[in-house]
């Protein structure tokens, strides 16, 4: 089953209130963030849509506030695709798909990275498999949509500001319906 538009509006209206694994935000507030930082840098509506998008797994199984405090792994990155492969494009679905894998990527590459993770992001790092070894950040950066996944990881990281103004949900959703017609259409 395909997640509408509408869905995704009633997954952020209904949940999105929720807390963002232990942060001073909301899984709405870090969403908006996220796309609103991929605009500010001049990214394209499809990478809008995956900054946008890319924790809507967390609405969709929603293992609490802060499943990492009690060791769950929930495979976020994963569990929303089924339903929206079918409407959106992998310019997409794959940065959704890679960024946790980003964090690990960038841990290995970027000698300063681990030290600005959040408390939960460190904790949800080691449930994840750790940071990847020299040998698995090469094969990652070889895969399509790999520097995408970057971006969309940076902002993911910046996206926990307590009250950081961003265009609403109407905006993002206004892309992602950009990003859906032109799809149906291709």
């Amino acid at each position: 089953m395909a997640l509408s538009l509408d869905d995704i509006r009633g997954l952020f209206e209904q949940h999105g209130a929720l807390a963002y694994s232990g942060e001073p935000v909301t899984q709405l507030e870090h969403a908006l963030q996220s796309a609103a930082l991929a605009e500010q840098e001049g990214a394209g509506d499809e990478l809008v849509a995956a900054a946008f998008l890319h924790d809507l797994g967390h609405l969709l199984n929603r293992f609490g506030e802060t499943p990492t405090a009690r060791g769950i792994d929930d495979l976020h990155q994963y569990f929303a695709l089924p339903f929206l492969r079918p409407v959106l494009p992998d310019a997409v679905l794959e940065p959704i798909r890679l960024h946790v894998d980003a964090k690990r990527c960038l841990c290995a590459i970027d000698a300063e990275y681990f030290g600005h993770l959040s408390v939960d992001s460190v904790r949800s790092l080691e449930l994840q498999g750790g940071i990847f070894s020299k040998e698995e950040a090469d094969a990652f950066l070889s895969k399509p949509y790999a520097e995408d996944a970057l971006r969309v990881r940076r902002w993911d990281d910046l996206a926990k500001e307590a009250n950081r103004p961003t265009p609403d949900l109407d905006h993002y959703l206004e892309v992602v319906e950009r990003v859906m017609s032109a799809h149906s259409v291709a």
